[in-house]
């Protein structure tokens, strides 16, 4: 599976990105899943439905399915910050392309995508200094500072977008990993 990470300060367009290449990666034949990081308290349930009333008695998993779709609750027992390799493993596998949202730190291959204005607080690009950025996305006729000689793809092009990830998907194919508990090292 090829998997990229679209990064970016909230409110740069990650989502609306990822919503609109989605389905020109399907149309091109791809099948395509997607991790989304959040930074708030969300939920997807709906309180008082049967999924809801056995997470609130303390389920530790609840898994709902139907002939056409299933999902997957977890309560983590205390707040963690959640590992992006951990969530891909859980997808199935044989997608063609894991489109992730947010994880600005992570060391996955990255879009990084910026709006025309600078970054809210005054932070930085990350393309200068992170080496994981492969292209930064960004508004036609605009300029970036500092100057980089990474590609810059149009934000408002979707399909060049994808485009530009199918014809480098080999900068994204995805290799767990490798973790070594202590019991394997003795």
């Amino acid at each position: 599976m090829q998997v990229v990470c679209f990064a970016g300060y909230s409110g740069s367009g990650k989502t609306t990105l990822i919503e609109q290449v989605i389905p020109v990666l399907i149309a091109r034949g791809q099948r395509v899943s997607v991790i989304k990081h959040t930074h708030h308290r969300f939920d997807i349930d709906t309180p008082g439905k049967d999924t809801w009333r056995h997470r609130q008695a303390g389920a530790y998993e609840v898994l709902a399915a139907s002939d056409q779709r299933m999902v997957l609750m977890r309560e983590l027992p205390k707040p963690q910050e959640p590992d992006v390799h951990a969530l891909i493993v859980q997808l199935d596998s044989s997608v063609d392309w894991v489109l992730v949202e947010g994880f600005k730190s992570c060391d996955l291959p990255k879009l990084e995508v910026l709006t025309g204005t600078p970054a809210p607080d005054g932070k930085p690009p990350l393309y200068p200094h992170d080496s994981c950025v492969q292209a930064v996305v960004h508004s036609a006729g605009r300029h970036l500072n500092p100057a980089t000689d990474l590609p810059v793809l149009p934000r408002d092009e979707p399909a060049a977008v994808a485009q530009w990830l199918l014809a480098h998907a080999d900068r994204f194919g995805y290799t767990p990993p490798c973790v070594f508990s202590n019991e394997m090292a003795g």
